[in-house]
């Protein structure tokens, strides 16, 4: 299976489970990009120096078919690209809310769709339902897992209407946002 492969990159996970579809598993949590420093005599790890917020994967077999998720910086994809390979291919659809882009794009990777779309503040999860119009009442009796089908079958379907280019020209367009948080003061 797909996910078992990255196991060890998964952090401050919420669920990885099979969903009631045979051969389909759903990840959601944090995707290690870059691993910390070691930081003791022993080998262990400091935090993760760079994760994918959010991260929402689903696999069918040893097929990526979602990946969704928030990047603080644009220039974190080349690290996600590269540790997922010659698994982001033709088929998958990739939904990365990143924060330091002005605006939306679309490119492709490996025959993968992937999409890019600013966002400084709110939930990734949250955007996507939006995106795809989908209400609380769809998941309604859903595994964790089934929800993840659930929004991978509707993104099927969506007509990503952002202009195209490649990851390295919007790099050049970057900015300085940060996310913005609310909480207790």
């Amino acid at each position: 299976m797909l996910l078992d492969r990255y196991q060890h990159l998964f952090f401050n996970s919420n669920f990885k489970e099979a969903a009631t579809k045979p051969g389909v598993v759903a990840y959601r949590g944090e995707f290690i990009l870059k691993e910390g420093e070691v930081a003791d005599a022993q080998g262990r790890r400091g935090p993760p120096a760079a994760v994918l917020k959010q991260a929402a994967l689903l696999a069918e077999g040893d097929d990526l078919k979602l990946l969704s998720g928030s990047l603080d910086e644009l220039q974190e994809f080349p690290l996600l690209a590269e540790i997922l390979g010659a698994d982001l291919k033709a088929g998958a659809i990739v939904v990365l809310f990143t924060i330091n882009i002005p605006k939306a794009f679309i490119t492709t990777v490996n025959g993968a769709t992937v999409v890019f779309i600013p966002l400084t503040e709110g939930m990734a999860w949250n955007e996507l339902i939006d995106m795809v119009g989908l209400e609380k009442g769809d998941f309604k009796g859903q595994t964790s897992a089934d929800k993840v089908v659930t929004v991978y079958e509707a993104l099927k379907s969506e007509k990503f209407k952002y202009p195209e280019s490649t990851v390295e020209e919007a790099m050049k367009t970057t900015n300085n946002a940060k996310r913005i948080t609310h909480g207790a003061v």
